[in-house]
């Protein structure tokens, strides 16, 4: 079965009550998406539907190792990010930890109810301090995720993958399949960009 890039239904028969902002939502950061998403900005929730669609679908199959059920968390991650974007708040942190926690809650679900793989579970539900956590704590990592979203999608996508999916940079070539050395000069290319960013800010 192919994922359907286009919104789901149920959510594309939403009507949208948010007032046009000043800047088109295709140039918007993750933040001010999810702020507008939660006043119900529907083209906001299909640009960011876009913008993470692959990488959280490639994170599901390689955690859930069944594409049907990848697709099911996918559709009800996004559901729920359309439900819950009022619940985001910006000044706690950037867009990318709190999309691939919701995204991860909907993995955990899928693999809860498959009883033929609960080895899985504890590493997705470990009480440890992730990523996400860690970055929402510490005014350096802010700083630096403000920087990833002034990154090319293809550059940023395969930094996201890495950084909040814990994927090498094997397994990103894998499921979005195009080379590895694709992924090494996508990965050199985005560090060096944000290397400047924030030099630039250091200024």
């Amino acid at each position: 079965m192919e994922i359907a890039l286009e919104t789901p239904a149920h959510l594309r028969a939403v009507p949208s009550r948010a007032e046009a902002g000043p800047v088109p939502p295709e140039q918007a950061s993750d933040s001010e998406l999810l702020v507008r998403i939660a006043a119900r900005d529907r083209e906001a929730f299909e640009v960011i539907y876009h913008r993470y669609i692959r990488s959280i679908f490639g994170l599901a199959l390689q955690r859930l190792r069944d594409r049907e059920r990848a697709e099911d968390a996918v559709q009800e991650m996004f559901a729920a990010v359309w439900r819950s974007a009022g619940s985001y708040r910006p000044e706690r942190g950037p867009a990318a930890p709190w999309l691939y926690a919701i995204a991860r809650n909907a993995i955990v679900d899928r693999l809860r109810s498959r009883a033929e793989m609960p080895v899985e579970i504890p590493d997705m539900t470990s009480d440890e301090p992730g990523p996400a956590e860690r970055a929402e704590t510490s005014f350096v990592s802010w700083r630096v995720h403000r920087a990833l979203e002034t990154l090319p999608n293809r550059e940023r996508e395969v930094v996201e993958l890495a950084y909040w999916s814990g994927l090498s940079q094997s397994e990103v070539a894998s499921f979005l399949d195009i080379p590895l050395g694709t992924v090494k000069t996508r990965t050199r290319s985005a560090l060096a960009h944000l290397a400047d960013v924030l030099e630039g800010e250091l200024a």
